[in-house]
């Protein structure tokens, strides 16, 4: 397997320093993050604030820079983390077309939530608009990815494998992620994948942990993320299972806590992660 980092997740550093950084560490790979980001306050933060993070309007013009920063650093570039969903083809294809001038084979490409039509509705209305996406998917050499994701469509392994049922897995694949199955979708680990089939594309890796609270007459949950080493999620049976069914591709970390400084946190989730493949 091959480990990259999505840089959601490194708010602290420049794309430059990003890139050179995780190649000393010893990484084999950079997911980088394109959006749009809201105004903010000049803070900081994973999603607003993000300084290792391009514009998706500016995403072609930028290609050559971002590829050029990667091939320096010697990182391939495994997945684009976009964030347009698949009712907006001109923003889609944009990207796309980004993407494939940096060279990477997959872009994630969202399906969003329930709309008001109610659920049933939606996930027909979205699986039309896919077709159009694997279409483009097709034409540009990218291959589109859906990720599993609480309080989405397809939040477990199973939605998934209804929502891409007839879709040629040359073009439209998923992403496993067992730190957003654990807030919801969770299904066991071998099933998962075995679930998702050919499907199967790229795997996202985090970790997470629940909190009580008393509401009264009942206790809330809330989940919150966690170091990789400490969270509920088993990423030894995870990587047990992913080699059991052949698996060799691209593993990208999204690690959003912060128990410890970005650097020690980047270099102990690789050294992790040799240890349970090693």
């Amino acid at each position: 397997m091959k480990f990259a980092v999505f840089t959601c997740s490194l708010p602290e550093w420049t794309p430059e320093e990003a890139a050179t950084t995780l190649a000393a560490q010893g990484w084999d790979g950079i997911e980088w993050r394109v959006v749009d980001q809201q105004e903010g306050d000049g803070s900081i933060g994973f999603w607003v604030g993000n300084k290792c993070t391009w514009p998706a309007s500016t995403f072609e013009q930028d290609a050559p820079r971002i590829k050029e920063i990667s091939d320096a650093a010697g990182l391939a570039v495994p997945s684009i983390g976009a964030y347009a969903r698949c009712d907006d083809l001109h923003a889609v294809e944009s990207l796309m077309r980004g993407a494939a001038a940096v060279g990477a084979p997959q872009m994630r490409v969202q399906v969003g939530k329930p709309g008001p039509e109610g659920y049933r509705a939606t996930f027909e209305q979205r699986r039309k608009e896919y077709a159009a996406v694997a279409d483009l998917s097709r034409t540009y050499g990218v291959k589109a990815l859906i990720e599993l994701h609480h309080q989405t469509l397809v939040s477990s392994a199973s939605a998934a494998a209804r929502f891409v049922e007839g879709l040629d897995p040359a073009h439209v694949g998923v992403i496993h992620d067992i730190g957003n199955m654990l807030i919801e979708g969770y299904e066991h680990l071998p099933w998962s994948l075995e679930i998702l089939g050919e499907h199967l594309a790229h795997v996202h890796v985090k970790n997470a942990i629940p909190t009580a609270t008393d509401a009264g007459n009942h206790t809330d949950w809330k989940w919150g993320w966690t170091p990789m080493r400490h969270g509920v999620g088993n990423y030894q049976l995870l990587f047990d299972s992913l080699k059991e069914i052949g698996y060799d591709g691209w593993v990208s970390v999204e690690d959003f806590s912060t128990d410890a400084p970005q650097a020690e946190r980047v270099i102990d989730n690789l050294a992790y992660l040799r240890e349970l493949t090693g």
